[in-house]
């Protein structure tokens, strides 16, 4: 869909901007006035992390004039392999600093502002209000769910982008010339029923091929250059090496920018997506040891049948001693629960300890009732018990 520049042109650009954006100057579509409205723009990155590195570098080349950041995570070692805009020296560094500083290096003209915090329903609002743009690089339903409420609320445009193992995903909302992400997906899926890469992992170079169309597609909404992915969905395949476009139309019954809107100011997101399903959070309610009573429960030699529920690649890269692997999935159908023992206390474990006490729902419907599962799970184990393990 052709849409008008989102935002005016700046007065001027410095020679030195001449220079350091030739190649965008002498394209006709972009040209000066292109590059001015570039210069005036302000784009938020929700994320510095797989989808907001490649973004933030590229609209910092661009020559997007600001640039914010809100981000409340540090850097770990595993982001490495696919979060581009952080190095081996910013291990433990709050990610938006990182961030920051590496855009400086790739663009002196362009303002960073830093939101070093979580995004929520306090902040959201003030923060969205400050830009002219959202890019969505955040990788949770709840959150996805509450950037589009409040950008709806306020009228703002955005760029969202979904990447999973080798499948990814992007689109234009903006609620005012077309669909929501609520019309595409009106009810986030069932707990647990979609794993986030940090469970089923992700190639590291598909957040660039992702990115690099979040970029775009910014630069063509504040430009007004070209057709924007506005009611269209992108669907990439990095396997097949496959583009897909799917064309989404506004949902007139929206719960958010329908016709009559029931959702009228942000909700509860972590109620309305639902972390845990409620099955699992009363079977784990009692039923939950940490790591540490783990770890005691096996030097005291307790009969305890231990029973990682992830899967076989996350099972190759660390384990907790005593366990034998058997994938949520074989509970959530039926076909693991014949082989449990009767003659030991059921102990289950994932890398986190939502997919475990999803397994444990299982486990105590077909009768186990003293089954329990182990807070954290491997991650808490390494961190606790074992450190020189790795964590993933």
């Amino acid at each position: 869909m052709s849409l008008p520049p989102l935002v005016e042109p700046a007065a001027d650009l410095s020679i030195d901007e001449v220079r350091r954006y030739s190649r965008h100057l002498i394209i006709p579509d972009v040209a000066t006035a292109g590059q001015k409205r570039l210069k005036n723009a302000r784009v938020l990155c929700v994320g510095a992390g797989g989808l907001g590195s490649p973004a933030l570098m590229y609209l910092a080349a661009a020559g997007v004039g600001t640039l914010g950041i809100v981000e409340f995570d540090t850097v770990d070692e595993s982001n490495l392999q696919r979060q581009i805009i952080h190095g081996q020296s910013d291990i433990g560094r709050p990610k938006a600093e990182s961030a920051r500083d590496s855009v400086r290096e790739i663009n002196p003209y362009v303002n960073v502002v830093v939101h070093n915090e979580a995004l929520d329903n306090d902040n959201v609002m003030e923060i969205f209000a400050q830009y002219d743009l959202i890019v969505d690089g955040t990788d949770n339903f709840a959150t996805r769910y509450m950037v589009n409420d409040a950008a709806v609320l306020l009228g703002k445009p955005y760029i969202w982008g979904s990447i999973y193992r080798f499948d990814g995903q992007a689109s234009v909302f903006w609620a005012e010339h077309g669909p929501c992400y609520r019309c595409l997906y009106p009810e986030p899926p069932p707990p647990g029923m979609v794993p986030s890469c940090a469970e089923g992992g992700v190639l590291g170079v598909l957040c660039a091929s992702i990115g690099a169309i979040q970029v775009t597609e910014a630069i063509k909404l504040l430009t007004g250059v070209g057709d924007s992915l506005l009611g269209s969905l992108m669907v990439y395949d990095a396997l097949e090496m496959s583009y897909r476009k799917i064309r989404l139309r506004k949902d007139p019954n929206c719960a958010i920018c329908g016709e009559n809107p029931t959702v009228t100011g942000l909700i509860d997101y972590d109620d309305f997506c639902g972390a845990v399903s409620d099955e699992a959070q009363a079977a784990a309610l009692g039923s939950t040891i940490t790591a540490t009573e783990l770890k005691d429960w096996q030097d005291s030699g307790k009969p305890i049948e231990l029973i990682d529920v992830r899967e076989p690649a996350e099972w190759e890269i660390v384990r907790v001693p005593g366990a034998r692997l058997v994938p949520k999935g074989e509970f959530l159908n039926g076909n693991a629960l014949a082989d449990l023992p009767q003659d030991r206390q059921i102990v289950l474990y994932c890398k986190s300890g939502v997919r475990s006490a999803e397994a444990l729902a299982a486990v105590k419907a077909a009768g186990f009732k003293d089954a329990v599962h182990v807070q954290g799970g491997v991650v808490s184990w390494v961190k606790t018990v074992d450190p020189s393990l790795p964590v993933y």
